[in-house]
């Protein structure tokens, strides 16, 4: 039913990530201006991800 809500999530937090690692090594206006703000998205799609993830996991297992 919800089971593919736990690859989306996990894509989203990868995606995250990827861009947040980008912005740092990139530096400049963009790094000043993202990187942090990219960083703390990271945290907050992680969190979702592992609601998902628990919520999933809890109304499959019967």
């Amino acid at each position: 039913m919800a089971t593919y809500l736990v690859p989306v999530s996990l894509f989203v937090v990868f995606c995250v990530l990827l861009v947040g690692i980008y912005s740092l090594f990139v530096g400049g206006d963009f790094g000043r201006s993202y990187s942090n703000k990219l960083m703390r998205l990271r945290v907050v799609a992680q969190f979702v991800a592992v609601l998902i993830i628990m919520g999933v996991y809890y109304f499959t297992s019967g």
